[in-house]
C-alpha cells in the first residue's frame, strides 16, 4: 500500500459500535489509523505492514457459533497489538485464556481499580478511575505471560498486559469519551509503547498529496465535478495546487441545490480562485426525469446516472482528459460498501460518485480524500486556504434536494422546500456564529454540525386567519456530530426552534407546520431518504 500515509495502525473491525470512533480518536492523536476486516489473514497483514493493531470491540460472545474470528497467526507478527472489548476476549482465548459468561454484566460506567505498575495505564490514577463498560463475557483467566493490571466490581482481569510480547488489551472501551483517561490510555500505547511519531498533520499531509498527485498526472489533463459542497471544493483546491489550469471543473446544475446555491458557487471557483469552471445548465433534463418518481434510490440512480451522461459530455468537448478527480471521502465509502478493505460493509446508500463508468468511458481516478472523515476535510481545506464558507458549508448530498422531498419532485415542492431550508439555514447559522463566539470552538461534536429541511408527501389540518388550511408540514433536522459516521440530534434552545418554526410558517406559502426530528444515527441516517 504505497500510498497509505505512514506510521500506520489498523483497526480491525469485529463489528463494533464504536469501530471508526477507534480510528478518529487515533487519527486525533496525529497518528493516520485505517480500518480493516477482522477476518484478514495474518500475510496480508504482514503485506500492509502496520506500526501497531488495534482489535475493535463486537456485539457477539466469543463462543457464539457465528462469533467473528480472527487469523491467530497475526499475534506472531511482532508488531504491537491492543484490544479492547471484544479484541481483549479474543486475544485472551486465542492466546490460552479462559473467556467466562458473568450473570452480571456491566454496561456503561464503571469504577477500574490499578492493580500495579502499567505501561498502558500509566500517567491514570492509582486508585479508582472511570470507564465506559459494555460486555456480559469476560476474561477470567489471562493467557500465560500477562499481567493483571486492573479489575473492577464484575471483571477480574478488565486491563492486561504482557510487555514482552507488546500485546494489550483492556474490557473497557478507551476511545469513547465517558473513559475518563482514555486518550492518555491511548498515547501511551501509540508513543511510549509502539514509539510511533505524530506525523498525521495538516501541512504534511498537504505536501505529500500535492506531490503525489503532480507525480501521478504529469502533464496530463484533469476533470473534476463540482458540486459546491466541502468535497468536491477541496479536492479541486488540492488538484489545483498541484496541476493549475491542467484541471477543468465542470458544474452540473441539475436545480436541485439549495437557495442561492449555483450562483455562489459560480462567482467562488471560477472568479476568486480562477479555477477554469464550466457551468452546465440541465435543470429540464432532470425535472422531465423525476416527474412521479417516488422511491428514493431510484431517485438517486436517475440523478447519479444523468450526472454522469451529462458529465461525460463535457468531458469529450475538452478533448483528451486522462484523469477524473473525485471528492470521494471515507464514510461514502464504507456506507456504500465498497470498502477498500474487502470488509462486508452493507450498502445503506449509493453515492453518486461510486457509481461506475458509463460503458466505453474510461479515466483513471484521483482521489485525494478517499482517506479522509468529513472534519479532516475542512481542516484540510483551511489549510488549503479556502474561506470559511466553504469549509463550513453544510454537508449536501449529491441528488441534493430530490432525495429531501418525500415522494415525486414537483417544482411547486422545490420552490416551498428551498424556501424553508434558507431560513432554517439563515438561523441556525446565527446560532452556530453565537456559540462560536462564546466557546470558540467550530463544528465540533457538541454543536450544531448539520442542519435542513425535509419536505413529507403529507397534508395537515391548520388555521390562519381564522380560516382552515389545508397544507404540508416541513421537517427540521439538525445533528450534532463531527464525521457522519455517527450523529445525535442537536438540543436547540426553545427559542430558537420557535424562531424557526414562526419563520417558515409567515413566509413560505403552503406550509403550516414544523416538526423536529430527534432521532440519533444510529438507529436513523442523517438524510431521510
Amino acid at each position: 500500500m504505497p500510498d497509505t500515509p505512514r506510521p500506520l495502525v489498523a483497526v480491525l473491525d469485529f463489528g463494533a459500535q464504536y469501530g471508526q470512533l477507534i480510528a478518529r480518536r487515533i487519527r486525533d492523536l496525529h497518528v493516520y489509523s485505517e480500518v480493516f476486516p477482522c477476518d484478514i489473514s495474518a500475510a496480508e497483514l504482514a503485506a500492509i505492514a502496520p506500526d501497531a493493531i488495534v482489535l475493535s470491540g463486537g456485539p457477539a460472545s466469543v463462543y457464539a457459533d457465528d462469533a467473528p474470528d480472527m487469523d491467530a497467526g497475526i499475534f506472531d507478527l511482532d508488531i504491537p497489538i491492543l484490544g479492547f472489548c471484544y479484541g481483549h476476549q479474543i486475544m485472551a482465548t486465542k492466546l490460552g485464556g479462559q473467556v467466562g459468561h458473568s450473570e452480571v454484566g456491566e454496561y456503561g460506567p464503571a469504577q477500574l481499580l490499578r492493580l500495579g505498575s502499567s505501561p498502558l495505564l500509566d500517567g491514570t490514577p492509582n486508585e479508582v478511575q472511570t470507564v465506559w463498560m459494555s460486555h456480559r463475557d469476560s476474561v477470567v483467566e489471562a493467557p500465560e505471560g500477562f499481567m493483571i493490571t486492573a479489575k473492577t466490581e464484575n471483571c477480574p482481569v478488565a486491563v492486561m498486559e504482557n510487555p514482552r510480547r507488546r500485546l494489550f488489551s483492556t474490557q473497557f472501551h478507551p476511545e469513547v469519551r465517558h473513559t475518563q483517561y482514555g486518550q492518555r490510555i491511548l498515547q501511551n500505547f501509540l508513543f511510549d509503547i509502539c514509539h510511533l511519531e505524530p506525523s498525521w498533520t495538516m501541512d504534511n499531509i498537504v505536501e505529500e498529496k500535492v506531490a503525489a498527485i503532480r507525480d501521478q498526472v504529469g502533464d496530463a489533463k484533469v476533470i473534476l465535478a463540482l458540486s459546491g459542497g466541502v468535497d468536491s471544493a477541496v479536492a479541486a483546491a488540492l488538484v489545483h495546487r498541484a496541476v493549475g489550469d491542467q484541471l477543468t471543473c465542470v458544474f452540473v446544475d441539475h436545480g436541485l441545490l439549495r437557495a442561492g446555491e449555483p450562483e455562489s458557487v459560480d462567482h467562488v471557483f471560477r472568479e476568486v480562485f480562477n479555477i477554469p469552471l464550466v457551468h452546465v445548465h440541465a435543470e429540464e433534463r432532470y425535472a422531465k426525469l423525476l416527474a412521479g418518481v417516488t422511491d428514493p434510490e431510484e431517485k438517486r440512480r436517475i440523478i447519479g446516472t444523468e450526472f454522469w451522461k451529462v458529465f461525460f459530455e463535457e468531458a469529450q468537448k475538452l478533448g483528451d482528459v486522462k484523469y477524473l478527480a473525485q471528492g470521494t471521502i471515507y464514510p461514502d465509502i464504507i456506507e456504500s460498501g465498497a470498502r477498500k478493505t474487502g470488509g462486508k460493509a452493507s450498502t445503506i446508500k449509493s453515492h453518486h460518485n461510486l457509481i461506475p463508468f458509463p460503458p466505453g468511458v474510461h479515466f483513471d481516478l484521483i482521489e485525494p480524500l478517499d482517506h479522509f472523515f468529513k472534519d479532516e476535510v475542512r481542516e484540510l481545506g483551511t489549510t488549503l486556504g479556502l474561506p470559511d464558507e466553504i469549509v463550513y458549508r453544510q454537508p449536501f448530498p449529491g441528488p441534493g434536494l430530490a432525495i429531501r422531498i418525500i415522494g415525486d419532485v414537483t417544482p411547486e415542492k422545490l420552490d416551498i422546500l428551498k424556501g424553508a431550508d434558507k431560513i432554517v439555514r439563515q438561523e441556525l447559522d446565527a446560532y452556530n456564529a453565537r456559540l462560536f463566539e462564546e466557546t470558540g470552538e467550530r463544528n465540533s461534536e457538541h454543536s450544531c454540525w448539520q442542519y435542513f429541511a425535509v419536505l413529507p408527501d403529507i397534508r395537515s389540518v391548520g388555521v390562519m386567519g381564522d380560516e382552515r388550511t389545508y397544507q404540508r408540514p416541513v421537517i427540521l433536522r439538525a445533528v450534532e456530530s463531527s464525521d457522519a459516521m455517527t450523529a445525535d440530534w442537536a438540543k436547540l434552545p426553545y427559542e430558537v426552534l420557535g424562531t424557526i418554526s414562526k419563520r417558515i410558517v409567515d413566509e413560505v406559502p403552503g406550509i403550516n407546520r414544523v416538526v423536529y426530528d430527534i432521532t440519533s444515527k444510529p438507529p436513523a441516517t442523517i438524510e431521510w431518504e
